[in-house]
């Protein structure tokens, strides 16, 4: 697959605000960039950076097919040696503290200086990227219009390190009165609360599918939705269930792609796929990417079947896992019985090399 290229990069923002999280700031605008232009937040996982998370989940790309301007928070190492947002610290999730503060500032800023429409901020992430949106969903729901939560957790049940693990791992889980306490005390509240959009793996391994559904838990209070959904479907094979409010609005959705390990579920077989293959960009023939954007008015039906659309027939394509996980599969079908006369005369050293450097690019190993 061809990597894309759009006509304008990312660029940094420096001077956006006091800046008490010390993160970077990255935007891309379209060439197009009419008034009143909607903006998304895109929140990287651990070990990425704005990017890299870029490149495989190509929200630039569609930014500039439809018109929407996309910025991009990024970590440091300083403030994280795995260059995770800090989902876990108590003075990086609380309103106008910390992480939160300087990732309000990035939008304030951009609001101002672009005329981006103040009624369509959306925001999304993966991992602790998803938690760190969910933060922000948390104490600032005013500014945004909707969120979209991918391999994340709920907001405001882990403080510090050794508890954010345990969250991870679904282990001494909070009553779902904790969950939406946590998030009713978050910020003073008034009028509408956003969207919210659930994306997780049934066997993600990294943060366990348990967190999924504590977030849906943590949501429906505030939306005043039953359990019950309002709508199950199965989509290419995955299951989306659907709450809607009082006035038949879709409030909140909840998205488990089957099979799926730790990462963001893209479709890269498609005949105009949004995504590239790397590490935690996974192949689930669907498009998380142009599905959020639609559920947020800034996609439509067109685009998602482009981006999930199967390629034409008689075209051969790989069967073989995507990212680090490819390149861990191609290693290891040297070691299989009856391939040694394909790999007669190998070095069994460049094997292990393939391996470590794959697991380095993900971050899995200095």
């Amino acid at each position: 697959m061809p990597q894309h290229k759009n006509s304008r990069q990312l660029i940094e923002l420096k001077n956006f605000g006091s800046n008490p999280g010390t993160l970077r700031c990255w935007l891309y605008l379209p060439t197009i960039l009419a008034p009143k232009t909607p903006l998304v937040v895109v929140l990287h996982g651990c070990t990425q950076n704005a990017a890299t998370y870029d490149h495989g989940s190509s929200w630039s790309k569609l930014a500039e097919e439809k018109g929407f301007a996309v910025l991009f928070p990024e970590q440091q190492r300083a403030n994280n040696a795995n260059l995770c947002f800090n989902w876990f610290e108590p003075g990086d999730i609380r309103r106008d503290a910390g992480e939160a503060l300087s990732i309000r500032e990035m939008i304030g800023h951009v609001i101002e200086a672009h005329g981006i429409d103040p009624g369509r901020i959306f925001i999304t992430g993966l991992s602790a990227g998803g938690a760190m949106a969910n933060v922000m969903l948390a104490t600032y729901p005013e500014l945004f219009a909707g969120g979209a939560i991918v391999g994340g957790l709920p907001y405001g049940t882990a403080s510090g390190v050794g508890q954010a693990f345990e969250r991870m791992r679904g282990q001494n889980a909070p009553s779902a009165s904790q969950l939406q306490a946590a998030l009713t005390t978050a910020a003073t509240r008034r009028g509408p609360w956003p969207s919210i959009s659930v994306w997780h793996g049934t066997h993600d391994q990294t943060v366990k599918p348990i967190n999924a559904e504590q977030i849906a838990r943590q949501w429906a209070s505030v939306h005043r939705i039953s359990d019950t959904p309002d709508l199950i479907e199965s989509i290419n094979g995955h299951s989306r269930r659907v709450w809607r409010d009082e006035n038949g609005n879709e409030v909140m959705e909840v998205n488990l792609i089957k099979g799926m390990a730790h990462g963001v579920p893209l479709s890269f077989n498609a005949k105009a796929p949004f995504g590239n293959p790397g590490p935690f960009m996974l192949e689930a023939g669907i498009s998380s990417t142009a599905r959020i954007a639609m559920s947020w008015g800034l996609a439509d039906e067109a685009d998602v079947a482009l981006a999930e659309g199967v390629t034409s027939p008689g075209v051969a394509h790989s069967s073989a896992p995507s990212g680090i996980e490819s390149v861990i599969a191609k290693a290891m079908t040297y070691a299989k019985p009856g391939l040694a006369h394909q790999t007669e005369g190998r070095d069994d050293r460049g094997v292990g090399k393939v391996i470590n450097d794959a697991l380095r690019a993900a971050g899995l190993m200095r």
